[in-house]
């Protein structure tokens, strides 16, 4: 059993969210997955083509800059970088692994979505290639992994929980960061009593709303049963009804902005994340991606002083067990036809200087290379950092960690309930039939 009482020392942050995301793999048998396909003289020039999501500064123009320098370090390798938005690159993504010729890199969330995705017979299996240095990440490049081969690399980890402006706290009378959902109640009471929208969300891109659902389902689940339940795809502990009926309670509350159902998360200056960068609303569940995501939504340069981060609040009598976190990582995958070049260039982006980079550039802000934390700077993202490392526990993303049919079911169904529709049971109803259907 682990101590609570003792900060887990960062190995042991990896091996937490390494042991979420190892749950969330279904046993699969790769098909197709032929190496021949691949160049066989590993100095032969090659072209990779780059699918990321950074479509924005300052993250577009350093990934750029990475491929730069590896191209002028190994000048057979040549890069076609395409970024492109996150939402739409998901679609991309899964529409190229039924085609001929998907990307050579790809964007890689991991977890069940991965194993999904191997079933394509398209994606490298990199064990190999890999062994002399993944264990520089210690046991998180776990969770991109299917029956213990490596398809992936992680270059950031990442957490989901409160940005908060910390001007409009005060404005409202609020004097300390929420740690219960009374206290939580409470502050969107006196945030609405001075005519400031208490919580902005991005529910148009459906994955925002699922962080609510998600966060009040492992507040009130043991470890244990939600661990069962990713591993069995079995919902029938009546802890997952009551994190419904929780949620309803909430947003009976009336705690989003105006016309919620329709913003995006991350495009635009009325995006839920540009609400709280631009001071139109007090606070915003997600991850811990959203400083950097903010830059480009305001014109105010000082808006990161103004913020701060607590996480998602306690629930009396949940059984979940305390500080556990909602989370996961991003990375990167290779398809079978790149090639060892692809590998080596995965290696490059997991070395210590280029994370290092990654976090000094906001291009990433909690790096998969525990070497590179040392460059946070942000004392909120510091404060997001001490936070999962004294995490006993991390979930990865639902819509993520389950096989990606259900994932999305599960996703479809939560934002139905945002918008009036079903109950909570309904939304344990749509997962029991998803999996019945995958």
């Amino acid at each position: 059993m682990i101590n609570l009482n003792v900060r887990l020392s960062t190995p042991r942050r990896l091996a937490a969210i390494a042991i979420a995301l190892s749950m969330a793999l279904p046993s699969l048998t790769a098909c197709g997955d032929d190496s021949s396909d691949a160049p066989a003289d590993a100095n032969a020039p090659v072209t990779l083509t780059w699918w990321h999501n950074a479509n924005q500064e300052p993250g577009q123009g350093v990934w750029q800059s990475i491929a730069d320098q590896y191209h002028k370090d190994h000048p057979n390798v040549t890069f076609k970088v395409e970024p492109a938005q996150n939402e739409a690159l998901k679609t991309k993504i899964s529409v190229a692994l039924q085609s001929p010729n998907p990307p050579s890199i790809f964007q890689q969330w991991g977890g069940g979505a991965l194993a999904t995705q191997v079933e394509s017979g398209k994606i490298m299996d990199m064990t190999d290639l890999v062994k002399p240095w993944i264990g520089e990440l210690g046991a998180a490049a776990t969770g991109w992994q299917v029956e213990g081969k490596q398809y992936g690399i992680p270059y950031d980890l990442h957490v989901v929980g409160f940005w908060y402006r910390k001007d409009l706290f005060e404005q409202a009378g609020i004097a300390a960061a929420p740690k219960t959902m009374a206290e939580l109640n409470d502050a969107v009471t006196k945030l609405k009593a001075k005519g400031i929208t208490p919580i902005s969300i991005g529910s148009k891109d459906k994955w925002p709303d699922a962080f609510w659902w998600s966060y009040f389902a492992i507040r009130e689940c043991s470890t244990d049963t939600v661990k069962a339940t990713v591993k069995n795809l079995k919902m029938d502990d009546p802890c997952w009804v009551k994190a419904g009926e929780d949620l309803k309670a909430f947003l009976d509350t009336k705690p989003f902005q105006d016309a919620f159902l329709g913003t995006p998360a991350q495009q635009g200056a009325g995006s839920s994340a540009g609400l709280v960068a631009n001071g139109k609303a007090a606070m915003e569940l997600q991850g811990d991606w959203e400083l950097p995501t903010m830059i480009p939504l305001t014109e105010d340069k000082q808006f990161a002083s103004k913020l701060s981060w607590f996480p998602f609040p306690t629930i009396e009598g949940g059984k979940g067990t305390p500080g556990t976190a909602l989370g996961g990582g991003d990375g990167f995958s290779c398809a079978v036809k790149a090639g060892p070049a692809c590998a080596d260039f995965l290696k490059y982006v997991a070395s210590t200087d280029v994370q290092t980079k990654l976090v000094q550039t906001n291009t990433a802000t909690l790096p998969s290379n525990p070497k590179a934390i040392s460059a946070i700077q942000d004392p909120s993202l510091k404060t997001v950092q001490e936070y999962l490392n004294s995490a006993p526990y991390i979930q990865v993303y639902f819509d993520q960690a389950l096989p990606t049919s259900v994932g999305q079911a599960l996703n479809d169904a939560v934002a139905d309930f945002f918008a009036g529709k079903g109950s909570p049971q309904g939304i344990v109803d749509a997962f029991t039939k998803a999996v019945a259907n995958k």
